[in-house]
């Protein structure tokens, strides 16, 4: 299983939108992604997809930092290096190296990708994946009206998925809900996410969220918060998900500690990769807190990361793994991402790798540069 990194490429695409999508921080409508080629002494390649956006809405990462930290920290210590395993590489990374945890993760990520290529397996079954199809959820943007969120969230439903997340901002949030609620009846399965977009200022508007009998509210208040959540969930009944509150596995506990949350949406890119999401899945589980795996707007390469990763034991709740067709025109993988009726993710437990392969001249197509690291 090891793995000796001797090149690693980096090429940024931008991949159009089949539709803008909009949350609480902004609109997107084409999607400047990442992607990196890794490449050992052996001569196994695999990819990975670094997360981060244009811009620090989401996090203080962009794809650009991303570009520079890889450039100049992160490859200077996996390039030429030799692991054992994978997972050790989380914690070369982390060593008198703050933050950037969506640059780590990008290389940390692929090193289990091609520590799984290698050895001829699944990279979710070298994760420890025990399950065989994921159930999927979609993630519905801010829209312009109550009817024509109404319309696609029942639209969601009639093609099977399993969760329907619904982006709310102040403004737009309790007739929102209200009017999909009312619609779609009592037991279709809906949750918010507020993406920080409120304060303690709105903790009587976000209580009334409770007659709405949500699945979770997902991150109503700061990025960073782990305090304020916890008096909000005493205000609540519904459960609180934190998202971008969880960095790493003592954030995790910390809202475990305080009871900030019920819910934990772990994406790896946010936490630094595999090692610190196994460790977060583990922490939740032990404490019978459910997990999740969000997206990111990732391409197909990052959506393979996140099925691998979803297919753990303890992602009970239905995830934000949508298929290629719900955001891509055309996707950069084949096979595509699919669904089937029953809004289920097959994970392709009987492929080495990511179980899905590249379409490099696609991709060679969209970039708009190319830079490559060598040991």
């Amino acid at each position: 299983m090891t793995v000796a990194l001797t090149a690693i490429t980096l090429r940024e695409i931008n991949l159009p939108l089949r539709e803008p999508f909009t949350i609480s921080s902004g609109t997107v409508s084409i999607r400047r992604i990442l992607l990196l080629e890794l490449e050992c002494a052996d001569g196994t390649r695999a990819w990975s997809e670094c997360v981060a956006d244009s811009d620090p809405n989401y996090s203080p990462e962009t794809i650009d930092t991303c570009a520079l930290a890889i450039r100049e920290w992160v490859a200077p210590r996996v390039l030429g290096h030799e692991f054992a395993h994978p997972g050790d590489v989380h914690a070369a990374l982390q060593h008198n190296f703050r933050g950037h945890n969506m640059a780590k993760a990008a290389v940390e990520m692929g090193c289990w990708a091609l520590a799984a290529t290698a050895q001829g397996e699944s990279l979710a079954k070298l994760l420890g994946g025990t399950r065989k199809q994921i159930a999927t959820g979609i993630s519905l943007g801010i829209q312009e009206s109550p009817a024509v969120l109404v319309e696609k969230a029942r639209a969601a439903l009639e093609q099977g998925y399993r969760k329907v997340k619904i982006k709310i901002r102040p403004g737009a949030d309790l007739d929102y809900l209200q009017a999909v609620r009312e619609a779609l009846g009592p037991d279709a399965a809906l949750m918010a996410d507020a993406n920080n977009a409120y304060s303690t200022d709105d903790f009587d508007l976000l209580a009334q969220l409770d007659e709405l009998r949500l699945i979770m509210i997902e991150q109503p208040l700061a990025w960073d918060d782990i305090v304020q959540h916890a008096a909000l969930q005493k205000r609540l009944s519904t459960p609180i998900c934190l998202d971008e509150s969880i960095t790493d596995v003592t954030k995790a506990q910390d809202m475990i500690t305080l009871g900030s949350g019920r819910i934990v949406n772990i994406k790896p890119g946010r936490v630094g990769g595999f090692t610190e999401s196994k460790a977060i899945h583990d922490l939740c589980a032990r404490h019978d807190i459910p997990v999740w795996c969000g997206g990111m707007l990732e391409s197909g390469v990052g959506r393979a990361y996140n099925v691998a990763l979803a297919s753990l034991p303890n992602f009970t709740l239905p995830g934000d793994v949508s298929p290629s067709a719900r955001y891509w025109e055309q996707d950069v993988v084949t096979p595509e991402w699919t669904m089937d009726q029953d809004g289920m993710v097959k994970v392709p437990t009987d492929a080495a790798g990511l179980g899905v392969s590249v379409d490099v001249d696609r991709i060679d197509d969209l970039a708009v540069s190319k830079q490559v690291l060598r040991s």
